[in-house]
């Protein structure tokens, strides 16, 4: 029996384990935290529940694929709640828009915009087909090597998803009203880029939410991840919690075994490394090993944009707010300006706020739990993150107030999660929550490989490698990855 050691207890390590684990392999998981599910984890303030990402579920499909393929009911371990109406945007000027997966209300919520429903029907064909293709084309890939990217299939479906045009002009060819361009082009901000260098390809996430629709998991979206670990544990997968990796012990250009920080010493046939690849890949590799990712490569890439968070439990249950609702910037263009360019926080960000309870109210029985999100920029050894932590908060605490959102009156008690938080704890380069920024062609398409170039046996997966960021990409980086290994 083949043992596989899979380094990270994230949504890709333990979809792999799974899929590993039904074919018969002996897998162990080692996660260096307490808890599995990478990012989609549970913070606790009070009688107040959070998730900590991702707070927007789509493609359910995906997540309970990994429980059916094994001969199990996914509806055992977790169980999807569409959300039709998903997400109230606010604009600067003091309108709002709702988002809906129903086109006959989206078509009317448009109306105000003087956005007709043949626009709006166009638009959604057109995502219909980015979708389709990518999950005709790209989604089931494993890339192993740069010939995987020869396919003539592959490049044929390429250069028909609009590669050399941003996702910013992508969506004006459809929409005049720019408070409707500005609500669509923070879907940018889901792969952790700018709408006006990403390729416009990625207005296949539009599709997600509003065609297929936005889910909740009853009892918090991370019981996904606890319904991944019930069902690992029950096929005899070995999970590991508090066991730091220090070194992957590598012999003629073969991963061999996993050192840890206690000591302990896991030989292997195969090396599944779960985490930020720009992270723990130069952590765990000597460099003389990875001659195709030296560290001077590595630092030359650009990272995705990370968040700063405040988690706030109120006393109250607020009339004015829904499970998701953003309240965007007066100027977009100059946020992404002051995150990539200038590299430093935005004085007038746009904010993303969920409140889970308003959909489940047991989640925070006191009163609304706000899991409050702003865009960051990846850290750098110049800047880290703002100078004053508590005076950043303040300030978007006033923001909040200036369109309504009481928080000092009402509040019980905050926690705040920075870009540097999450490095440490995620292991995340520069404190990035989704690896690469898709800011270039190159980077947007030519995702880091899920299989090392210079390693026989070691394989990537999670948001940094391919298909890309969020979660349903992370899962389904896992399950390619599992296929791979299992046709050796």
């Amino acid at each position: 029996m083949k043992t596989i050691v899979i380094i990270g207890g994230g949504l890709g390590g333990l979809s792999s384990a799974i899929s590993l684990a039904r074919k018969g392999y002996k897998v162990h998981v080692l996660e260096k935290n307490n808890h599995f599910g990478g990012k989609m984890r549970r913070y606790h303030i009070g009688n107040a529940s959070f998730d900590f990402g991702p707070n927007t579920i789509t493609m359910p499909e995906i997540f309970q694929k990994v429980i059916s393929q094994t001969g199990a009911n996914p509806d055992h371990y977790f169980t999807f709640e569409r959300i039709v109406t998903h997400t109230r945007n606010h604009f600067s000027d003091g309108t709002y828009l709702d988002m809906s997966s129903d086109a006959d209300e989206m078509k009317q919520n448009l109306a105000p915009h003087s956005i007709s429903s043949s626009s709006y029907e166009h638009y959604l064909a057109e995502i219909t087909r980015l979708y389709q293709l990518s999950k005709e084309h790209f989604f089931p890939r494993t890339f192993t090597g740069w010939t995987d990217y020869l396919s003539p299939t592959l490049t044929k479906a390429l250069l028909s998803v609009h590669p050399l045009q941003n996702l910013d002009t992508f969506h004006r060819r459809y929409f005049k009203d720019e408070r409707v361009v500005q609500m669509l082009n923070r879907y940018a901000t889901y792969i952790g880029s700018s709408p006006y260098q990403t390729p416009a390809t990625f207005a296949m996430i539009a599709y997600l939410e509003l065609v297929q629709g936005v889910y909740y998991v009853r009892g918090g979206n991370p019981t996904i991840a606890e319904g991944f670990v019930k069902r690992a544990t029950e096929l005899g997968v070995t999970l590991h919690t508090n066991k730091q990796a220090t070194r992957i012990q590598v012999e003629q250009k073969k991963a061999v075994a996993v050192e840890c920080e206690d000591g302990s010493y896991y030989p292997c046939d195969e090396v599944i490394l779960n985490g930020d690849l720009l992270q723990v890949y130069p952590d765990l590799v000597a460099e003389e090993h990875r001659p195709s990712f030296l560290n001077k490569k590595r630092d030359q890439l650009q990272p995705s944009i990370s968040a700063f968070v405040i988690l706030v439990s109120l006393n109250t249950r607020l009339k004015d707010l829904r499970h998701h609702q953003v309240y965007f910037s007066r100027d977009y263009k100059q946020e992404f300006d002051d995150l990539f360019k200038q590299q430093q926080y935005s004085m007038d960000p746009t904010i993303y706020i969920c409140n889970s309870s308003f959909t489940e109210p047991a989640l925070s029985p006191d009163g609304d739990n706000l899991f409050i999100l702003v865009n960051a920029p990846a850290l750098t050894e110049a800047h880290t993150q703002p100078k004053k932590l508590e005076s950043y908060k303040q300030h978007i605490y006033s923001l909040l107030e200036s369109k309504g959102i009481p928080i000092h009156a009402h509040l019980i008690k905050d926690q705040v999660i920075t870009p540097k938080t999450i490095q440490k704890d995620y292991s995340a380069y520069r404190g990035a929550l989704y690896g690469l920024a898709a800011n270039t062609k190159r980077h947007a398409f030519l995702r880091p490989q899920n299989k090392a170039q210079d390693l026989k046996n070691l394989y990537f997966v999670g948001g940094s490698t391919h298909p890309g960021g969020g979660s349903p990409m992370v899962v389904l980086s896992g399950l390619n990855v599992a296929r791979l290994i299992s046709k050796k």
